[in-house]
């Protein structure tokens, strides 16, 4: 991980033709390019593969994790509908970089990882960059009950089936972005609560995310 943090020229003219190719791509949420913009996603890399940053793929962060490709990090916020003072619990903190994008987007965001090599570097780095959010190490499939319920939910990793208890954390209202699938590909579902025991379910497009581990999933 780079502490050494430099922002120059290059990167931010980086994360600007990034933004143009997320656009091209179909993002349309101004806020979430925005926010796409700002962040400095090299940040989350060894300084040895910064050239690889800003390049609209996933890559390794190691403990067998990645860091979200761009398209399906801006994605993913796109189908929150993040308003400013949401609270958003994030299933699967892994480098950091979803959780800035939310913190940039107005959230209150409760995120929690099961690796507690990366939960230790993000609590490290991420309030160094001047991001603050509640983190929490633990099994993500389960949730974050004692801080329910939430505006939002977001899984950043595959899920055979979508947890009951998650859709218990959400307020009416509320709504929840999953992948759901097998270990290979995953369909993005969007969730939303309309009443106590009644949810609407939309199915999209197809990812591949790494799987998402605990006793509520795989």
């Amino acid at each position: 991980m780079a502490y050494k943090f430099v922002d120059n020229y290059r990167e931010q003219g980086a994360r600007k033709q990034l933004v143009k190719q997320l656009e091209k791509k179909g993002i349309e949420d101004k806020n979430v390019l925005r926010a796409i913009g700002k962040v400095p996603r090299h940040f989350f890399f060894d300084e040895t593969f910064w050239k690889q940053a800003y390049r609209d793929i996933a890559f390794p962060i190691g403990d067998g994790q990645t860091i979200s490709q761009p398209y399906t990090v801006a994605y993913q916020s796109e189908l929150l509908h993040v308003k400013q003072g949401d609270k958003v619990l994030e299933i699967g903190t892994g480098s950091g970089y979803q959780t800035c994008i939310l913190l940039e987007l107005g959230a209150e965001v409760y995120t929690i990882e099961r690796q507690e090599s990366l939960y230790n570097r993000t609590i490290q780095v991420l309030p160094y960059m001047g991001y603050k959010a509640h983190f929490f190490l633990g099994d993500g499939s389960k949730g974050i009950p004692r801080h329910a319920p939430y505006d939002k939910i977001i899984v950043t990793a595959g899920a055979p089936f979508v947890p009951d208890v998650m859709l218990k954390q959400l307020k009416l209202g509320g709504i929840l972005v999953i992948p759901v699938g097998d270990e290979k590909e995953q369909k993005m579902v969007t969730i939303l609560r309309v009443g106590e025991n009644d949810f609407e379910r939309i199915e999209l497009d197809t990812f591949r995310f790494v799987p998402l581990v605990g006793d509520k999933a795989w």
